[in-house]
C-alpha cells in the first residue's frame, strides 16, 4: 500500500514539471520581441495563440573586416611581419658572414722594435736598379738563430720602411745562409704562420714567395718542413681559388706575381716536388682540392 501511494506521488511530480516545461514564457520589458520558430512540443504552430515569443539577440550579419596591425622593429628585436591572421611571424633570416676572407690587424712586430732601436747592421741603399740592402757585416757571419726569425716576423709588416727590410732582408738570408737555415727551420714556422694568418693578401702573396724560396735555400728544407704543414697550409686551403677572373683580357698581376691563387698552386708544387714522398699525402690531407704534379 505504502509503495502505491510513492508511486503515485512520484507520477504527479512529473506531470507538474511537464506542464511547467510547457507553460510560456513570460514577457520581458525593454526587448524586441521577434516569433522565432519553437520546437512542436513548445509550440502549436505559427496561427495559433500560444506561439513563443523570444527576446530576439544582436544582429552578427555586420561584421567589421579585420585590419592586420604593422608591428614596429624595436632595437634588439628580429624583423617580424603580422600575417594575414594578425600573428607575428618571424622571417628567416640567414647566417651573419664567417669572415673567413677578412683581413685581421696585425700586432706590433718585434722586428720593428729592433729596428727602431738600431740593432740590425743593415742601410738602405738606392741604385739604378732600385733599393736594396746595405749589410754593415758580410751575412755569412750572421748568428741565424739570432736574425732571421727576427726578420721572419717582420713579414706581417706593409709600411715602409718596415715591409722592405724585412721581405729583402729574408731573402738575402735565405740566400747566403746553406747549411745554417735547417736548424733554425722551427723557429720560422711561428712567424710563417702569423704572416699567412692576418689573411692581407700582400703579406700573404710576400710571405709565399719566402716560402717558395726557403723550401730550395738548402738541402733537406723540403722535408723538415713536411711536419709543419699542419700550421701552415690551412690558410692556403683558404684562398687556394682566389683567382681573378678576368675574361678574355689581361692580369698583369701574373707578371708581377701577385695573383693570390696561381701563387698558392706554386707553392704546393715546390713542396711537393721538395717535400720527399711524404709530401703529397700530407699536403692532400690539408688541401683535399690539390692534385699531384709528379703523376705525369
Amino acid at each position: 500500500m505504502a509503495s502505491g501511494v510513492q508511486s503515485l506521488q512520484i507520477m504527479e511530480a512529473l506531470d507538474l514539471e511537464m506542464a511547467n516545461a510547457s507553460d510560456p514564457l513570460p514577457f520581458i520589458e525593454g526587448l524586441e520581441m521577434d516569433n522565432m520558430l519553437l520546437p512542436p512540443h513548445m509550440a502549436g504552430g505559427p496561427d495559433q495563440e500560444t506561439a513563443m515569443v523570444l527576446p530576439s539577440l544582436p544582429s552578427c550579419s555586420r561584421v567589421t573586416p579585420f585590419e592586420p596591425r604593422t608591428y614596429r622593429k624595436r632595437s634588439g628585436e628580429s624583423e617580424l611581419s603580422p600575417t594575414r591572421e594578425g600573428t607575428r611571424q618571424a622571417q628567416v633570416v640567414g647566417p651573419p658572414p664567417a669572415g673567413a676572407f677578412r683581413e685581421r690587424p696585425s700586432k706590433p712586430t718585434v722586428f720593428r722594435k729592433f729596428y727602431e732601436r738600431g740593432d740590425f747592421p743593415i742601410a738602405l741603399e738606392h741604385d739604378t736598379k732600385g733599393n736594396k740592402i746595405a749589410w754593415k757585416v758580410e751575412i755569412e757571419k750572421l748568428d741565424y738563430h739570432h736574425y732571421l726569425p727576427l726578420f721572419f716576423d717582420g713579414l706581417c709588416e706593409t709600411t715602409h720602411p718596415y715591409e722592405f727590410f724585412a721581405r729583402q732582408g729574408v731573402h738575402d738570408m735565405l740566400e747566403h745562409g746553406g747549411a745554417k737555415i735547417l736548424p733554425v727551420l722551427p723557429q720560422l714556422i711561428v712567424p710563417i704562420k702569423n704572416a699567412l694568418n692576418t689573411r692581407n693578401r700582400q703579406v700573404i702573396c710576400t710571405t709565399l714567395k719566402v716560402l717558395q724560396h726557403l723550401v730550395i735555400s738548402a738541402d733537406m728544407i723540403g722535408e723538415a718542413l713536411v711536419p709543419y704543414y699542419r700550421q701552415i697550409l690551412p690558410i692556403l686551403n683558404i684562398f687556394k681559388n682566389m683567382n681573378i677572373n678576368s675574361g678574355d683580357g689581361i692580369d698583369y698581376s701574373q707578371q708581377k706575381r701577385e695573383n693570390i691563387g696561381d701563387l698558392i698552386q706554386e707553392t704546393l708544387e715546390v713542396f711537393e716536388r721538395c717535400g720527399g714522398e711524404n709530401a703529397f699525402i700530407n699536403i692532400k690531407y690539408m688541401v683535399p682540392t690539390y692534385e699531384s704534379c709528379m703523376l705525369n
